[in-house]
């Protein structure tokens, strides 16, 4: 290849677009073409100059702002990597719960058998108990389009009866609007009505002690009602290490004995907390280690907590 003297500036070319500097003290052929070719296309010099779409390596600062908004675009796409899995019934830590999971379990089957005796249930527990787990476990465990999921955040329509649905789960109960728990009141009764139909609700506190109209509380309490056991410290850390384990996370005796004695103990927030470290191993690009998890927790301005409205699977 030949090379030519680098000329002292580039013809007609703006001082904020001229190129060369880098490449030493020859330029080579095709470059010096190149440019007068550019050069010839390019509008006289003192006209207005619109820049490419493509931002130049010799604008100051261009390549930064690329490159930086390159990281961020990688960081959000490694974040959305750390979505939880779905609620089943095989990552349910049932603890002192079998007659309750059995029964939820086969309910699907027994409805399609025939007439079922027990079809009304309330579930209820203190957060964290598994409650909102257990109704999205039956839900998505049922055939599809058989059951249904209501929560506070359901349109009024969905709370119409529909003889094609043979599972109502209805998730806090006790967070219905006055309009919602009258609705609630009547797909109580239409279920009721229909042998092939079952109505499974949840809330955080005994039908007698719920906050709603008097005549839904008086319905919740007339099928089976079941108190979710809290789990023991052994029972919080396998459904971490279940839950680690479906993120693809091992997670040792020293990360899991730390979550439990230097944070809130209660399962939505220890939840908040794995897969805040999920996010955090990802984007860090290391694996889940006692110094990465105190690594984490001392960032400043970072405040891991559950979610405060909505569903929560661990409630």
């Amino acid at each position: 290849m030949r090379f030519y003297p680098k000329p002292a500036r580039w013809p007609e070319f703006p001082a904020s677009n001229r190129q060369g500097s880098h490449l030493g003290q020859h330029v080579p052929v095709f470059l010096a073409e190149r440019a007068a070719h550019d050069a010839a296309r390019r509008p006289a010099y003192g006209r207005a100059w619109r820049q490419p779409a493509c931002v130049p390596r010799c604008v100051p600062g261009a390549r930064h702002a690329f490159f930086q908004s390159t990281r961020m675009v990688t960081r959000q796409l490694t974040l959305d990597l750390g979505t939880p899995p779905p609620a089943t019934f095989d990552n349910f830590i049932t603890g002192e719960n079998g007659e309750l999971v059995t029964r939820l379990q086969k309910l699907d089957l027994a409805l399609a058998a025939g007439p079922v005796p027990d079809r009304s249930f309330y579930i209820w527990g203190e957060p964290g108990s598994g409650r909102s787990h257990l109704l999205q476990a039956l839900v998505s465990d049922a055939s599809y389009g058989y059951a249904r999921y209501l929560t506070p955040q359901s349109p009024l329509g969905a709370f119409t009866f529909d003889p094609r649905i043979g599972i109502y789960a209805i998730d806090d109960c006790d967070r219905m609007s006055d309009t919602q728990q009258v609705a609630l009141f009547n797909l109580f009764n239409e279920v009721r009505a229909h042998p092939s139909s079952a109505f499974v609700a949840a809330g955080p506190a005994a039908p007698l002690a719920l906050d709603v109209r008097e005549d839904l509380r008086t319905r919740l309490g007339w099928g089976l009602v079941f108190h979710l056991s809290p789990l023991s410290d052994a029972g919080k850390i396998d459904v971490l290490r279940l839950a680690a384990k479906e993120r693809g996370i091992t997670l040792t005796d020293d990360v899991a004995a730390y979550l439990l004695t230097h944070f809130r103990r209660d399962m939505p927030s220890l939840m908040a907390l794995l897969d805040a470290l999920d996010r955090f191993s990802l984007e860090q690009k290391r694996a889940v280690t006692l110094p990465l998890l105190r690594r984490m927790l001392a960032r400043p301005g970072d405040d891991i907590a559950p979610p405060g409205t909505g569903p929560n699977r661990f409630e």
